[in-house]
C-alpha cells in the first residue's frame, strides 16, 4: 500500500488454487468464489433504465453467489417493458423493488437504492451484463478481509473485451485527471463496480443523478481518506448498438464533477 491509501491490485494472504472456469480476476487473486469465514451481508443496488433483454439473467447470476444479501432494484422509469417485467414477476423476499415515477439517471438510481440497503456491505451491480456477478468474491474480499472501506473492480487489470478507442481514451483520461487532483493512483476511475462498507457510502450525500456519480463518488471517499483498493475484473463492454448509454457529453460532465467536489461537498 502506497502513502495514499491505495493498493493497484490486493492480493489475498492465503491464495486458493481456481478453476479454470472462474473469471480471469479470480485466478489472477487465486480467490476462491466462496466467501471468507467473516462473512457479511450485502445490499446489490441495481439501477436499471430500458434493460428488459439483460436484468433476468443479471439477477439471475447475482442470486448465485453465495453471499447472504439483499437486491434492491431500482427502476429509473424504463419504457421498453422492463418496469412491466419487474412488475409482474413473483420475486424471492430478498428481492426488492423501487419505481422512479420519472427518469433521473443512474446516480439518482444508486441515491434511492442506498436510502433502503440494510445490509453491511454495498455494491452496485449493472443492470447490462457487462459486469460479471461471478467476480463479486474477488470485489468483496478487501472489505471481508477487513483492509479496505471501498473497493473498485477495474477493468484495466482483468480481461476484457475490446474497447471503443474513444472510450478507453476518455476513461484514461479521467483516471488521471483523478490522480493529479487527488493525489492517487486509481486507474479505473469510472468502474461501474464499487463496493462500500455501508457506513461509508450511508455517510455521503450523492448530488449527481447521471453518471457523474462515479467520479463524485470517487472525489468524497477519497477526500475523507478512506481506504481504497482496486482489484481486477472481467469486463464485457457493449457499444451504442447493444444498447450503451453513456455519451461523451457525460465524459465533460465527470470532469466538472472532479473539478467542483475538489473544492466542495
Amino acid at each position: 500500500m502506497n502513502g495514499d491509501g491505495i493498493d493497484p491490485v490486493y492480493q489475498p494472504s492465503q491464495p486458493q488454487p481456481a478453476a479454470a472456469s472462474q473469471p480471469v480476476a479470480q485466478r489472477q487473486l487465486g480467490a476462491s468464489a466462496q466467501p471468507p469465514a467473516r462473512v457479511l451481508a450485502i445490499s446489490v443496488i441495481i439501477p436499471v433504465f430500458n434493460e428488459r433483454e439483460t436484468l433476468p439473467e443479471v439477477i439471475r447470476r447475482v442470486q448465485e453467489q453465495p453471499f447472504p444479501k439483499e437486491i434492491i432494484i431500482v427502476d429509473d422509469y424504463s419504457t421498453d417493458g422492463t418496469r412491466e417485467m419487474l412488475q409482474q414477476t413473483p420475486w424471492p423476499e430478498n428481492i426488492h423493488i423501487l419505481y422512479h415515477a420519472k427518469n433521473m439517471g443512474k446516480g439518482a438510481g444508486v441515491r434511492t437504492g442506498v436510502q433502503a440497503a440494510t445490509m453491511d456491505i454495498i455494491i452496485i451491480q449493472d443492470a447490462d451484463l457487462e459486469y460479471n456477478p461471478s467476480d463479486f468474491g474477488v470485489v468483496l474480499r478487501p472489505i471481508y478481509d477487513g483492509v479496505a472501506d471501498v473497493v473498485y473492480g477495474s477493468r484495466f487489470l482483468g480481461t476484457h473485451r475490446s474497447f471503443m478507442l474513444h472510450h478507453y481514451l476518455g476513461n484514461k483520461f479521467l483516471s488521471l485527471l483523478t490522480n493529479v487532483l487527488y493525489n492517487n493512483i486509481l486507474t479505473d476511475m469510472e468502474t461501474g463496480y464499487k463496493a462500500f462498507r455501508a457506513p461509508v457510502l450511508k455517510g455521503v450525500t450523492i448530488r449527481s443523478n447521471r453518471f457523474d456519480f462515479e467520479p463524485e463518488i470517487t472525489a468524497k471517499v477519497l477526500k475523507r481518506g478512506y481506504r481504497i483498493y482496486e482489484v481486477p475484473i472481467y469486463y464485457a463492454g457493449r457499444d451504442y448498438a447493444e444498447g450503451k448509454k453513456i455519451t461523451w457529453r457525460d465524459g465533460f460532465s465527470a470532469i466538472w464533477a472532479l473539478v467542483r467536489f475538489r473544492f466542495s461537498n
